[in-house]
């Protein structure tokens, strides 16, 4: 059975607004949730970005679903810190909490003022801060020298078991690479074509545990009124031919989208009137390999969307898988 749960999405919301989301999306019939973990939004339209780790422990306090985040320890995070969030948050609310770790995004980590290392080295670095992340979890007391550097750690607060460390991956490389260290896989969702690489790359190398997809979808009354909260709110995802890891501005991102078509829009997200329509493409992304599948509505007004999911597209897509 795959589970359907909700994405909370920081960049687009008030913290309280987003707590009063995740509690309503559990009302509503999601199975679980997840958030980001973002410094800045996407773009200036969004214009918001609370701190995950304090509202994660909000959320949790007041649901009674699991809830995960993707993150990235290394740079904005050392993964000492990292670790002490994730053995708070497991020990105060086990197993009901997961992670999802990536190499991070220039738009958060910028702000160190720490050089923006290449991909290689970003992957290094955070191979290393699982392994510390992990052996502080198991109690352990870590000095670590490499790409990141740890004296004498240790947690002096820890859950009886460790949650399950996932890896964020968006390309088939990444994915196979994380497959040799992942309890799990958490990607978003693509072209069809290419979300098939990535869940076969993990597959392929050996990757075990939870696949995680994230979908963005604007479900809106009539199809124009979906293309224009995309409009609004989603459309750096239009952007092409650049390394959105690389960008380290809400206003760069915007300049970089210009005013893409409304096909454009379409590549980005899942745009619709029509829940049953928009159900049946969500089943068909996640019937390439996934058991957990998380929406994101992409428009601010979470109530409406909230609604429509409850009577609508939930229902539609429990069918449709």
């Amino acid at each position: 059975m795959v589970l359907v749960g909700y994405h909370a999405s920081h960049e687009q919301l008030p913290p309280s607004s987003l707590l009063a989301a995740v509690i309503r999306a559990e009302s509503a019939g999601f199975d679980a949730a997840m958030c980001s973990d973002h410094l800045a939004p996407w773009g200036m339209r969004q214009g918001e970005s609370g701190y995950a780790w304090s509202w994660l422990g909000a959320a949790l306090a007041s649901t009674s679903f699991s809830l995960g985040v993707v993150t990235a320890p290394g740079q904005r995070y050392h993964p000492v810190v990292t670790a002490q969030a994730i053995a708070t948050l497991e020990e105060m609310f086990p197993g009901r909490f997961w992670a999802a770790l990536g190499s991070g995004e220039a738009v958060n980590e910028h702000v160190t003022g720490d050089p923006w290392i290449p991909k290689d080295r970003r992957n290094a670095r955070l191979r290393e801060s699982v392994s510390v992340i992990r052996s502080l979890l198991a109690g352990e007391e870590v000095t670590h020298r490499g790409e990141i550097e740890v004296h004498r750690a240790r947690l002096w607060s820890r859950p009886d078991a460790s949650p399950p460390l996932l890896g964020a991956a968006v390309t088939p490389q990444t994915a196979a690479w994380a497959a040799g260290w992942a309890e799990g896989l958490a990607t978003v969702a693509q072209p069809v074509e290419v979300l098939e690489r990535v869940a076969r790359a993990y597959t392929a190398a050996g990757g075990a545990g939870p696949r995680v997809l994230q979908v963005h979808v604007s479900l809106e009354d009539t199809d124009a009124a979906a293309v224009a909260v995309a409009r609004d709110q989603w459309r750096h995802s239009a952007i092409s031919g650049v390394s959105l890891w690389d960008v380290e501005q809400p206003e760069d991102f915007d300049a970089l989208a210009g005013d893409p078509s409304d096909e454009q829009l379409r590549s980005g997200a899942l745009i619709s009137h029509d829940a049953q329509e928009l159900a049946d493409r969500i089943a068909a992304l996640v019937a390439l390999g996934f058991d957990r599948v998380y929406l994101h509505g992409i428009g601010t007004d979470q109530s409406a969307f909230l609604a429509r999911a409850e009577r609508d597209l939930l229902p539609a897509l429990r069918r449709a898988l």
